[in-house]
């Protein structure tokens, strides 16, 4: 019977219907033993080709003499405590010296200064050494910084140029630099010059050889000393003098020759004097600050002499309590886009003036506080608060007819003044109202009370020393008396509590009561009147607090060591360099939008938040830095001691009012005990890092130091910076936050252990503890476990603790040379060379010391590279009379070099061909390379570099040059930092998963370059990775104890690089084909997804390449799910206590205020005068003792906020665009205006879960693909750190209930603001170190108390109510 053929057809149709629907859901029963033999093959051809190219076998046997040792963790704490110690001694004798030279020549100062006297300003020098660059080409190298000026100052240097000063600037700096020369070569026994290129010959490393043609110039320049200089150079009686006794300073003191000096930073500086920076707010020539700075200028020997005796030594100077800073050496002071400096506002300032303080602040909040006194009112305490450190403790509350905190959390606590709660509280002053009349009784007691609390019963809070109460306020009708006789006169003549007034108002009538209050309590007034000269009066009362430690001259303070810092960076610009960033945001947004040509992609947020990362990425290496955009810190602390006026009695002049108009000045003789300022000196971090000795602390370990409030000094995770600015509360950071234990608590609940380790090592005790914990890699995305052993103990003299911190099993055993390959011993059997084991591509860890000049030495011997610098002091090695360490000229670490040498003369074999070695090897990479040209070997696998890393801190590398084009930034210039990089690292921790593996690593989100290309105006194009991504493998070499194999220390780390489409390439090859096995689908089949997924859940390899990078969860949130539940993967929460969120501000349209009628106008200004009408009543009626507590609710509330609302500017959308380009206009284009503020955030991290074989059965690698039940499968990759993942593409993704938990940080939200949750639950206990002198019965012979002016005619308040009145009539 013959069929129809539709119904053939129609047939064939349901039978392929029927088998599609099947094949969703078939088994795959030859799926999991195909999948297992992919993973299989890929990971051993992985093996295999990394161990050939990185020739892993060849290193391990280069190292089989090498010989394992324990650690000892307390003998190292030791060692590296005392290194510490010495050099913090140093410094604190050098500040001490600074001192005593202050004291004594200020004792004898003249107060008259003639007018013609001149000294350096920091803000006006004028660099010479730019014009010596167009007569003396030898110099130009130096300061090619000055060859772009324009036509003027081209004019300018001309005349510079023909001056005769120039000429003897040019004469008197060579002759300092020759004669320092001679000096350190007499100390050293060696007056030889070595020559530089010999030694950039060795490396292998691209120099301009007119680089090197130029240093020799300058070097013979400076050894060239004519006879004329020699004979100047010697007295009177032919005995030589010291190298910087014949220096005579130039008569025009703008102009002064620079050089960079790589002990300041390669900023160009002078040695041979100091200079002078003044604050914007400080008139430089009135009397007092010039008779300071002319006196100061005698400690410019004192300076020199402590750079000569340490050349470690960083900026040294002395900060005048008149505002000037005196710093040496002297350098060109720029600070853009506006200088804030104020020396008097540092931590290191502010802590050595005087003892630790407790601070009430009260802000009058009446109906007069309105306007401008309200805005001088909020910079008065503004100014306080910049005056206080974390050894300080603060509140403020603000009155009227009621007494409230500024915080409400706040209340009846004094709270630590960092800069995480001291920027709470500046915050808070903008919402503050101005209402009724003011209840000055029941403020000043609510004060006295909360103070006296922290004195007698809260013992151990508080600062513990110095009490004061800050009043601010436009008016006080009685002095109160009674209050302070009930509070603060009960053991006269000491009195606990300073109370300082800060009158504010032009057009105050009586200042007699308000300056009493001050005078009564040994405190001080301040009348101000304008804004500008807010912060100057403010700092008045820093002198007063001091007056206890100038009157007690045998009890010296402790040295005062600040918390860390960044230089001279202002914590305050950090807003505003957010708000610039943000204003080139929205301009660019829109210059893009409308060049744009794919707009439909434009307002992706996953393209959008990428662009800022490719800038970073692109900026990282770029010199030009753009103002709010990428900004350079350097971290460190300050050490420093108060300098105080000797003398007792001195001449002070007062000016005194006799009526409106006619003011009077008289001078009297009063006793004093003034405070002349602080001396100090920097410490930067990266000094106090060098001598941690970080290669015997070894990988994943590190030390750190804690201060006496529980904060991080220095830490491998202090994270202080955010997108290039400098985060809110940076240096808030507790040690709590970044040693996190392994446990599930909840934010900010710390364990009882991880707090008892906290407060032995606040309270300076030694011990050790042993915990396990958790800690991130790799930008917080990455999360590894394990026990880590900490060693702590104090520094003597100083606030800060030493913790070691050293990993279980491999971090208590190191590597120790046999004794035959001590540095002498390889000198002798090696032909006396000990530069012919660098050969090839080598470099060295760029931050730790192997030899390096000291002081001007180090300044004529500036490397071209860490590696130069060690071939130099090798060369030097290999001559007779070699010296390891000359204090005053070079130090060099013994021990790390011989480590560096056994490294380099065990494998100096790296450089040579992969072909000629490993011949024997048989395995299918190395049949295949010797079946191939290298060559084509090379390229047909894209490797780009192999390399290896030791535990010396040496670093190889070998390039193919076939695969890799000239890259913008090389291997070397990204990872010279060997142990501490995060291949190593993780290479490491491998180790003890899978000894014989790699550890592969792509960039994550690599396919970055393309979304930015499309954002940026490109052609819209399929989305594809970029070309150039690299994928880097590691593997880590350990050296085994022969007789117990558990003892193994890290030896290095081998590595390679290869292009991710080579890697791609094998991937698709091995995963397309069945092999033996009969089968139906291959990953090259469209139902099926394959991936290789790293131990973090980030996708190395996909089939589809704009995965590369990603989160597994961000692509297949279900799947991933699914691995976490069968034990593939674990997910940790992690939590970020240093995070920076951004809160969007409140904007409202330029239109938006509605304005008032003429009538609503006046009933406003009617209301404000009845309120003032009634307050001048009551002055002139009230009796002592009363107090003005309002009954009523004035309407004056409302007029109030009118005025509050006109003096706070409102928040306007500038950038908004014009009607003439309405129509392109997308609302979308304007971003959410933010500021940074400090946060907590909570991130999920996974891991991959390691089975043994005999464990292994029981985890998700052993299942099927059940339906669409399980629609994946996935096996682990042998020797690596992957898995092979394999989706069913024909299941659909089943749809998540709530988002994945993911590694994107998300905010932390408690049941109240993170500052208020911290006081709460956080207020750990710390140290009290600081010295306390709060006391001396000598002060109440010292009347000063205030210089604003007296008023000797009080004026009658009716005439004022009556003048008021009318002139309310004639407005109407």
């Amino acid at each position: 019977m013959r069929l129809n053929p539709v119904v053939l057809f129609l047939v064939a149709v349901v039978i392929v219907n029927r088998v599609g629907s099947q094949d969703a859901h078939v088994k795959h029963p030859e799926l999991p033993r195909l999948v297992r033999n992919w993973a299989e093959k890929l990971g051993g051809e992985l093996w295999h080709f990394g161990e050939l190219v990185t020739r892993r076998s060849t290193v391990v046997e280069s190292y089989r003499h090498a010989i394992v040792t324990a650690k000892d963790g307390e003998s190292l704490l030791r060692e590296i405590t005392s290194r510490v110690k010495n050099m913090m001694d140093k410094k604190v004798d050098a500040v001490r010296r600074i001192m005593e030279i202050a004291e004594n020549v200020a004792a004898t100062a003249q107060d008259d200064v003639g007018e013609d006297y001149d000294y350096y300003k920091a803000k006006d020098l004028i660099d010479t050494t730019a014009v010596t660059t167009t007569e003396e080409p030898q110099h130009q190298n130096d300061n090619t910084e000055f060859q772009d000026d324009d036509d003027d100052d081209d004019d300018e240097s001309k005349n510079i140029e023909n001056d005769p000063q120039t000429d003897a600037l040019r004469r008197e700096n060579r002759r300092y630099s020759s004669k320092m020369i001679d000096d350190y070569q007499n100390e050293e026994g060696d007056s030889d010059i070595d020559a530089d290129a010999d030694i950039n010959a060795n490396l292998n490393v691209n120099v301009d050889p007119s680089e090197n043609e130029q240093l020799e110039n300058a070097n013979k320049d400076d050894l060239e000393r004519p006879d004329e200089i020699e004979r100047e150079e010697e007295g009177e009686e032919g005995v030589e003098q010291e190298p910087m006794a014949s220096l005579k300073p130039p008569v025009d003191k703008r102009r002064l020759p620079l050089h960079p000096n790589p002990n300041f930073y390669n900023i160009p500086v002078n040695l041979n004097v100091s200079a002078v920076h003044v604050p914007s707010n400080v008139y430089d020539r009135s009397p007092e600050v010039i008779r300071d700075i002319k006196w100061s200028e005698e400690l410019d020997k004192s300076f020199q002499d402590n750079y000569k005796q340490d050349p470690t030594i960083s900026w040294q100077y002395f900060g005048s309590s008149s505002g000037f800073m005196r710093q040496y050496p002297a350098m060109i002071w720029k600070q853009e886009p506006v200088d804030l400096y104020d020396c008097r506002m540092r931590s290191w300032y502010v802590e050595a003036a005087s003892s630790p303080k407790d601070i009430v602040i009260l802000i009058d909040r009446s109906g007069s506080m309105t306007g401008m006194r309200r805005e001088i009112a909020k910079h008065v305490v503004n100014n306080i608060l910049d005056t206080l450190g974390n050894n300080d403790y603060v509140n403020i509350y603000t009155f009227s007819n009621t007494t409230d905190p500024l915080i409400d959390c706040f209340e009846g606590h004094l709270v630590q003044a960092n800069l995480a709660n001291v920027r709470q509280f500046k915050e808070a002053m903008f919402g503050f109202k101005t209402e009724q009349i003011a209840n000055f009784s029941l403020a000043l007691t609510a004060a006295f009370e909360l103070l006296q609390s922290y004195r007698e019963e809260r013992a151990g809070e508080g600062a513990q020393c110095n009490q004061a109460i800050m009043l601010v306020t436009d008016g006080v009708y009685y002095n109160f008396k009674e209050i302070f006789k009930e509070y603060n006169w009960r053991n006269l003549p000491f009195m606990p509590v300073r109370v300082f007034t800060y009158l504010i108002g032009r057009e105050v009538s009586d200042v007699r009561e308000v300056k009493w209050m001050a005078c009564a309590n040994q405190g001080y007034y301040v009348h101000l009147s304008t804004y500008a000269e807010v912060r100057e009066q403010v700092l008045q009362y820093l002198p007063v607090m001091a007056r206890p430690m100038v009157l007690n001259p045998t009890l010296k303070p402790n040295p005062t060591w600040s918390p860390v810092y960044a230089d001279v960076t202002d914590p305050k610009l950090t807003n505003w360099l957010w708000v610039t960033r943000e204003r080139n945001k929205q301009r660019d947004r829109f210059l893009l939008y409308r060049r744009n040509r794919n707009r439909t992609s434009f307002f992706i947020d996953d393209v959008i938040d990428r662009k800022f990362m490719y800038q970073q990425r692109r900026m990282d290496f770029n010199k030009d830095k753009v103002p709010g955009e990428f900004q350079e810190y350097r971290l460190m602390t300050s050490v420093s001691l108060p300098v105080y006026d000797k003398r007792q009695n001195a001449n002070i002049s007062e000016k005194i009012q006799i009526n409106e108009k006619i003011w009077i000045t008289v001078t009297k003789e009063t006793r004093i005990a003034n405070l002349l300022g602080v001396a100090g000196t920097d410490v930067p971090i990266a000094t106090i890092e060098r001598l941690l000795l970080p290669y015997r602390v070894g990988v994943n370990g590190f030390a750190f130091i804690v201060t006496n409030n529980g904060y991080i000094l220095l830490h491998p995770d202090l994270r202080p910076v955010f997108q290039g600015i400098l985060k809110p509360a940076y240096n808030r950071v507790d040690m709590v936050e970044v040693e996190l234990f392994d446990d599930d608590t909840e934010p900010r609940e710390f364990s009882s252990e991880l707090l008892k380790l906290r407060s032995a090592i606040v309270n300076q005790s030694s011990g050790d503890k042993e915990y396990r914990v958790k800690y991130h890699m790799d930008e917080m995305n990455r999360i590894h476990f394990g026990k880590r052993h900490y060693y702590y103990t104090g520094i003597e003299g100083t606030p800060f603790t030493l913790v070691l911190a050293l990993p279980d099993r491999y971090g208590h055993y190191e590597i120790d040379q046999q004794s035959k390959e001590d540095k002498h011993r390889i000198f002798v059997t090696h032909n006396n060379n000990l530069t012919q084991f660098f050969t090839g591509n080598w470099t060295v860890h760029p931050a730790w010391t192997y030899c390096r000049y000291l002081g001007e030495k180090r300044v004529q011997r500036n490397f071209s590279s860490p590696a130069a610098e060690l071939l130099h002091f090798l060369e030097k090695m290999s001559m007779p009379g070699w010296k390891w360490n000359n204090s005053h000229s070079q130090e060099c670490d013994r021990s790390l070099i011989n480590r560096v040498l056994y490294d380099a003369k065990i494998t100096e074999w790296f450089h040579k061909n992969i072909t000629n070695t490993n011949k024997e090897d048989n395995g299918p990479i190395a049949m295949l390379m010797s079946l191939l040209p290298r060559h084509e070997f090379i390229s047909r696998f894209g490797i780009t570099v192999a390399f290896l890393a030791t535990h010396s801190g040496l670093t190889r590398w070998q390039d193919f040059p076939q695969n890799a084009a000239t890259p913008k930034v090389h291997f070397h210039e990204l990872h010279a930092e060997a142990v501490n990089e995060v291949w190593y690292r993780r290479a490491v921790e491998q180790h003890y998963r899978q000894p014989r593996s790699f550890v592969y690593s792509v960039p994550f989100d690599a396919d970055w370059p393309v979304s930015v290309a499309v954002l940026e105006g490109e052609e819209e194009q399929p989305p594809r990775p970029s070309d150039d991504v690299l994928v880097t493998a590691s593997h880590a070499i350990f050296k085994e104890d022969p007789k117990d194999k558990r003892v193994k220390a890290v030896v290095g780390v081998v590595g390679f690089q290869m292009y991710h489409r080579a890697l791609h390439a094998l991937f698709q090859n091995i995963t397309s084909q069945c092999g033996d096995e009969r089968c139906k689908r291959t990953c090259s089949s469209e139902e099926l997804h394959c991936m290789l997924v790293d131990d973090n859940g980030y996708i190395v390899v996909a089939y589809d390449r704009k995965r590369t990078g990603m989160f597994l969860g961000d692509f297949r949130p279900d799947i991933l799910e699914m691995l976490v539940e069968e034990g593939v993967y674990n997910r940790t929460r992690m939590y970020d206590y240093q995070a920076t969120c951004f809160p969007n501000i409140h904007t409202v349209s330029p239109a938006s205020p509605r304005l008032l009628t003429p009538f609503e106008n006046f009933g406003e200004i009617f209301s404000w005068l009845l309120t003032t009408i009634i307050y001048f009543a009551k002055v002139a009626v009230a009796r002592p003792g009363d107090d003005f507590i309002a009954t009523e609710q004035p309407s004056s509330a409302a007029a109030a906020n009118v005025v509050l609302e006109e003096a706070e500017p409102e928040h306007e959308d500038e950038d908004q665009p014009s009607r003439t380009f309405e129509k392109d206009f997308d609302h979308r284009l304007l971003i959410n205006k933010t500021h940074p503020e400090p946060c907590d955030t909570e991130m999920y991290l996974y891991h991959l879960i390691h089975y043994s074989e005999s464990n292994i059965s029981r985890s998700g690698y052993n299942r099927t693909m059940r339906d669409c039940a399980r629609p994946f499968l996935v096996q682990p990759v042998v020797a690596s750190n992957m898995v092979l993942l394999v989706i069913n593409m024909l299941c659909p993704e089943v749809p998540m209930e709530e988002p994945i938990l993911s590694p994107t940080p998300v905010d932390v939200w408690y049941n109240e603001s993170r500052h208020c949750h911290i006081l709460r639950y956080n207020k750990f206990p710390r140290r009290n170190y600081m010295s306390c002198i709060n006391r001396s019965i000598h002060e109440q012979t010292i009347q000063l108390c205030g210089r604003a002016a007296t008023d000797a005619r009080p004026h009658n308040v009716l005439v004022s109510l009556v003048l008021l009145v009318a002139l309310f009539f004639i407005a109407a």
